[in-house]
């Protein structure tokens, strides 16, 4: 069965204000004799019942800053099982225990023990308990109660800064905001009016006002100028109370500083200025300085410099100097003392960041006068151009003129001029000129191989004054003539293997040249005339300049040559043509099946193993001879099937070879006639002779289309397919002609007897458009078939 006991807490608790500055001389002065107690019952029927009280503690109240000399006295705990005897032991924990809060353990009685700082903790939380000192076992459950520390007003207002630092444009409206302060008072501000504080102005007036609630800094003075005065003092107060009298105060420092507005249009200290310079000042030197002063500063006091009337616009310019704000007038074009010697100018000085609000001021830019004397001096010569460039043949002859340059004294004077080449521009002295008119000719041959630009100087002094020279650049350029021959772009060694194949290609020839023709290089590759008709290779030129080089045979043999020499002529086709000729070696090699070269050394013949001597030369004599007998049976069988074209070892191109051949009778007026041959109805009408004037212009007559011949057209068919597969023909396009008639002729018979009976067959009409050399047979035959009519 549990039993429940009696706990009693009781609190002794004076009056908040009065014992403020009153020192407690006893433990209970200044509180009421009459004790309050907190009582709990209970019984051993596991029920609780609490007994009869007045009231409940759960917070009480002390004075913060205690200034008496013994301790605060609390109040007292105190349980209903306590006999007196000393046999119960009162405990208390929580904040400030045993520290700032004791306990007596036998009376329980509690005291503060130091000042309390509301600053510092406003409550406290603490728990009391009684327990048997025997058994250490509480007899009361424990309570917990709160401390609560009483505010009074011991602490002035502060500011969070101790100096401010504020700015505000100088001629702002009144009523502008400047800056705003803030002060905090740690005391209470739930409790009285310890932590209510207001605002006021202690220095700074009547330029600033505060608010007094918010503390908010404005201006107050109407049209502040910086360029009068730029730096404030104001002080500022705190006080707490609400103000009243015996509140807490605290102040603080605000230093105010008006910045800058373009409200001052830049003026110059002096209307004219008056400057001078040589003739001789190239663009771009500066001639004097001019400035305008401007009251303000950073950007509203920048200045723009201009020109804006006068008669130097366009030779004189005026630039701005960022850093000191001066205008710079300065050269822009050469002058001439000589054409003019005073310039007038008007240049004006202008704000370039402008405030509206401030035009009402007037406008915010000024203008002066600037004078400028042009001073002569004696200038050197000068030449007409900037810069010569001359052209010359690389063939030309020593003394050959190639141009001339011209300088004169630009001075009233008009002192004469020489000419001269700088040697340091022409070591060589490949050049030179003529002292008196400038007349620039070569001294050595030129060669455009060797180098192709030749830049010189010349310089013209004056006779006078030898001071007074100048220079100008001389540009030559060296022209190509064709003076050198083509040559291999490299040296060429090539192999041809044993059972290459003819028309197969080796190698191709590339080519170089020294000349630079205007149209490209365009070479042409040939063999050389010696070489040209027994040689076992050809040349073939692409047209690209390129060549290859083509096998003319099936298979070669390197024990019978193993290493061929092919000259080469290569030609270029710029005037005059120029030529070389180059040697190609070519070396027979054994070769594998896809051609790669194994071996072009002619090795020795070994011998089989256990054949003799006597035994392998019969074999290679059998072998000779059946190569001999198949070689003639050959010749011979194409002997049968064709006769040579020419008998002459000579090239055919430079023989004319004849035929005795009468063609096809009187009506045959276009004997030899290839296409006819071929086809006899596409007859051509008879061209005339470019060599010689016909004495007179008439229209041959057109002879009636011969039939098809079939049987010639089937020989000159066979004839053309036996030449183009012919491997002994030429390798060059040649001409053939065969004697050959067909079936029958077209007159039928060549007979002139014969041709009289037939005189009716013939219309002879034409031959009186032939002209007069054959009028009289015109009025043979003519006359023959009018008699033979009438």
């Amino acid at each position: 069965m549990r039993t429940y006991r009696y706990f009693l807490l009781l609190f002794w608790v004076g009056q908040p204000y009065p014992t403020f500055s009153t020192p407690l001389s006893k433990r209970t002065s200044g509180f009421p004799a009459k004790k309050r107690t907190l009582e709990l019952s209970g019984n051993s029927k596991n029920e609780l019942n609490r007994s009869k009280r007045s009231w409940m503690w759960n917070q009480f109240f002390l004075l913060e800053e205690y200034t008496g000399s013994d301790y605060q006295y609390v109040g007292k705990l105190h349980s209903d099982q306590d006999r007196g005897d000393g046999s119960l032991k009162y405990i208390l924990s929580g904040d400030g225990a045993g520290d700032l809060f004791i306990i007596n353990e036998n009376t329980g009685d509690i005291q503060a023990t130091k000042r309390l700082d509301r600053e510092e903790k406003p409550v406290y939380i603490l728990r009391a308990q009684a327990i048997n000192r025997k058994t250490g076992r509480p007899v009361e459950p424990e309570s917990e109660f709160i401390i609560k520390i009483h505010d009074i007003n011991d602490n002035e207002p502060i500011f969070t800064k101790e100096v401010y630092t504020a700015t505000v444009p100088e001629m702002s409206d009144v009523g502008t905001f400047v800056v705003q302060v803030t002060a905090t008072d740690a005391d209470d501000p739930t409790y009285g009016n310890s932590a209510k504080i207001v605002y006021s102005i202690l220095q700074g007036q009547p330029y600033f006002s505060v608010e007094s609630e918010t503390g908010i800094i404005k201006t107050a003075l109407l049209n502040m100028d910086r360029e009068n005065r730029e730096q404030y003092q104001v002080v500022i107060q705190a006080k707490d109370m609400g103000g009243q009298m015996g509140g807490l105060s605290g102040t603080t420092t605000v230093n105010i500083t008006l910045t800058d507005v373009n409200d001052n249009p830049p003026r110059f200290p002096q209307s004219t200025y008056q400057f001078k310079t040589p003739e001789s000042s190239p663009p771009g030197t500066p001639i004097g300085r001019i400035k305008a002063s401007d009251a303000d500063l950073g950007e509203n006091a920048a200045i723009e410099y201009s020109i804006t009337e006068g008669e130097g616009l366009d030779m004189f310019d005026v630039i701005t100097d960022q850093e000191t704000q001066e205008g710079i007038i300065t050269v822009k074009k050469l002058l001439d003392f000589e054409k003019k010697k005073v310039y007038s100018l008007k240049v004006e000085a202008s704000n370039p960041h402008i405030e509206p609000r401030f035009l009402y001021l007037g406008p915010f830019k000024d203008s002066a006068t600037v004078k400028i004397m042009v001073e002569d001096v004696d200038e050197p010569p000068v030449f007409s151009k900037l810069a010569y460039i001359l052209q010359i043949r690389e063939d030309a002859q020593i003394n050959t003129t190639i141009g001339s340059v011209t300088a004169q004294d630009p001075d009233a004077a008009r002192n004469p001029v020489k000419y001269s080449v700088d040697r340091h521009t022409d070591m060589d002295r490949i050049f030179n000129i003529d002292s008196g008119n400038g007349s620039i000719f070569t001294s050595k041959l030129l060669d455009r191989e060797t180098l192709l630009w030749h830049n010189i100087t010349v310089i013209a002094t004056e006779i006078n004054n030898p001071k007074q020279s100048s220079r100008v650049p001389l540009y030559i350029k060296v022209l190509d003539v064709n003076d050198n021959p083509p040559e291999f772009a490299e040296f060429y060694e090539t192999f041809v293997c044993e059972k290459a194949k003819a028309d197969q290609l080796i190698q191709t020839l590339r080519a170089v040249d020294k000349d630079d023709p205007y149209s490209g290089h365009q070479f042409s590759f040939s063999l050389a005339p010696e070489a040209a008709s027994g040689s076992n290779f050809t040349i073939q030129d692409n047209k690209d300049n390129t060549a290859g080089i083509l096998t003319r045979k099936n298979g070669y043999n390197r024990h019978e040559m193993s290493t061929y020499l092919l000259p080469v002529v290569i030609s270029d086709n710029d005037y005059p043509v120029q030529s070389s000729t180059g040697t190609v070696t070519v070396r027979v090699c054994a070769c594998d099946h896809q051609g790669n070269m194994q071996s072009c050394h002619a090795e020795a013949l070994v011998h089989p193993t256990g054949l003799s001597t006597g035994a392998l030369v019969a074999i290679l004599l059998c072998i000779v001879t059946l190569l001999v007998t198949v070689v003639l049976f050959a010749a011979l069988r194409r002997q049968r099937n064709k006769e040579p074209l020419i008998i002459s070892k000579e090239d055919i191109r430079d023989n004319i070879v004849s035929y005795n051949d009468e063609g096809g009778g009187e009506e045959d007026t276009q004997a030899f006639d290839i296409g006819t041959l071929r086809n006899p109805e596409a007859i051509e009408d008879s061209k005339l002779r470019r060599d010689i004037v016909p004495e007179a212009l008439f229209l041959p007559r057109r002879t009636p289309a011969a039939c098809d011949n079939t049987d010639v057209r089937d020989f000159i068919n066979q004839r053309l397919k036996e030449n183009d597969t012919d491997p002994t023909a030429p390798p060059y396009d040649s001409l053939a002609t065969f004697a050959y008639e067909g079936t029958g002729s077209v007159a039928d018979s060549l007979s002139s007897l014969e041709s009289v009976t037939t005189d009716g067959d013939q219309d002879y009409e034409y031959l009186s458009d032939w002209g007069p050399r054959f009028k009289k047979l015109a009025d043979m035959y003519g006359g023959v078939d009018s008699d033979k009519d009438s």
